[in-house]
């Protein structure tokens, strides 16, 4: 029964299996973020502006604290797509118990350190102390359920690799709902603000976690879990660090950019916080469905590689971005065009609806770019080449932001919000053009490196036309 949903993705056509797994996927992250985004409206319309801020200003900070494991993850997705790839059924169930049991450690290193420091690095993001108490009780309920967060990360990523986007949606759908309803219960009837709206979620996260692993515990393929065979094996977690490290640390980076972005927009109050929370939010929807082309772009990357079926590359590179533009601009400009009614479902407050469309007004316009520089990411890391894409995105989009925010920024007629938000799609367009550079340089050495099978694939094919 399994087995129904996995794909073979090295065979038949490209755009219509992208798009058959990119849906269920997509699905899901605009899903998970619905319901999120549940968790700030009712924080914000029944608690107030300061419990949205308080909930928005964390934001950037558990990015930065949990993108290195979540990085890892993508490791997981690249190294298991390529066992499956390959058939190799005993790599895969290598690499399988050694993420869950990897996974597992991560959660409850993140739960320690987010218990024991959220005032110390709240403090450190220049949080407005009037929303610091209340971040901080957010912030340290929402840490204790990390172990959940990162064993639906990793779980999820061993479905992917195998093709299935599916169960993963049907696991968040359930979990959601619980979440929604917890939500209404803890701050409308419990009156518990913020500590309501973080509870709901660990409960809906670890919902969904146990779904995970109880449907890796039901897999018959190489995915399958046994718990008596959880044990971090060296080589497979070598593999999964070369691919995952890079990733997670340039995520950490990019959420330490954030951090600093935040930084700079907690200067100018705790209406212009709660609109930009707001609006970041919404754009969330935008980034999510981008990115499931990222990710779309890893797994069917990461399984041609395995299969050795490196000429179908380049049709997933260009289905993959036509993709991601078109979701990008649709997406983008309708949330704009649209901004001010959807800003007022998070609040009442019409200051802070203006601050959300200040930012919507750059950001939002421009988000395609974002998914078209990810999209050569996640071909590239695909690929095995995990180094190159985060030493040209901490170059790019970390380096020249913190810049900008560090030189520009501070000058007496730039020093306001519009400053900081036009350095985003200053630093994807340098970014992507970097990128698209470095494919280039990485796909003749891959030509070159596997020469014999491309040679091989030429020949079939010039020996099916002759027949013909």
């Amino acid at each position: 029964m399994a087995r129904q949903y996995e794909m073979d993705m090295c065979s038949g056509s490209v755009l219509k299996k992208l798009l058959l797994f990119t849906l269920p996927l997509m699905a899901s992250s605009i899903l998970q973020l619905l319901f999120n985004a549940a968790d700030i409206i009712v924080v914000g319309r029944f608690a107030g502006d300061n419990s949205l801020a308080a909930v928005g200003s964390t934001t950037a900070l558990i990015n930065l604290l949990t993108n290195l494991f979540v990085g890892l993850s993508v490791g997981v997705n690249v190294v298991a797509a390529r066992a499956h790839g390959a058939a190799d059924r005993q790599k895969l169930s290598d690499v399988t118990h050694t993420a869950i049991l990897l996974s597992l450690f991560s959660g409850l290193f993140l739960a320690a350190v987010g218990l024991i420091f959220a005032p110390q690095l709240l403090e450190l993001m220049q949080t407005p102390e009037n929303v610091l108490p209340l971040a901080v009780i957010y912030l340290r309920i929402y840490f204790a359920g990390m172990p959940s967060v990162m064993v639906y990360n990793f779980g999820a990523a061993l479905l992917r690799s195998v093709g299935d986007t599916k169960r993963p949606l049907y696991f968040l759908v359930i979990a959601g709902i619980i979440n929604v309803a917890l939500n209404l219960v803890f701050v409308i009837l419990l009156k518990m603000d913020v500590a309501g709206v973080a509870l709901a979620t660990v409960i809906s996260q670890t919902i969904s976690a146990v779904l995970i692993l109880l449907c890796l515990a039901h897999e018959q393929g190489g995915i399958h879990l046994d718990i008596k065979k959880l044990r971090i094996r060296k080589a497979d977690l070598a593999d999964i660090v070369r691919v995952g490290l890079p990733a997670g640390f340039q995520g950490v980076v990019f959420a330490l950019s954030n951090v600093v972005i935040q930084s700079s927009i907690n200067l100018f109050g705790d209406i212009t916080v709660a609109g930009n929370s707001a609006a970041a939010n919404i754009e969330g929807f935008i980034y999510m469905a981008m990115n499931s082309f990222y990710q779309a772009a890893i797994s069917f990357t990461g399984q041609h590689v395995g299969a050795r079926r490196f000429e179908r590359i380049p049709k997933i590179l260009f289905c993959a971005q036509l993709c991601v533009v078109a979701t990008g601009l649709i997406l983008g400009w309708t949330a704009y065009l649209f901004g001010r009614p959807l800003l007022g479902i998070y609040t009442e407050t019409p200051a802070a609806v203006d601050a959300g469309m200040a930012r919507m007004s750059v950001i939002s316009t421009t988000y395609f770019l974002c998914g078209i520089m990810d999209v050569m990411v996640g071909i590239i890391r695909g690929l095995g080449y995990s180094v190159v894409p985060m030493i040209v995105s901490l170059a790019g989009a970390c380096g020249l932001r913190i810049l900008w925010i560090a030189t520009v920024f501070q000058a007496e007629q730039y020093h306001n919000v519009f400053t900081v938000y036009v350095s985003y799609p200053i630093t994807w367009s340098v970014t992507l053009a970097a990128h698209i550079v470095c494919f280039i340089i990485v796909w003749k050495k891959l030509k070159k490196r596997n020469a014999d099978c491309f040679i091989q694939k030429k020949q079939e094919k010039t020996v099916g036309l002759s027949k013909n």
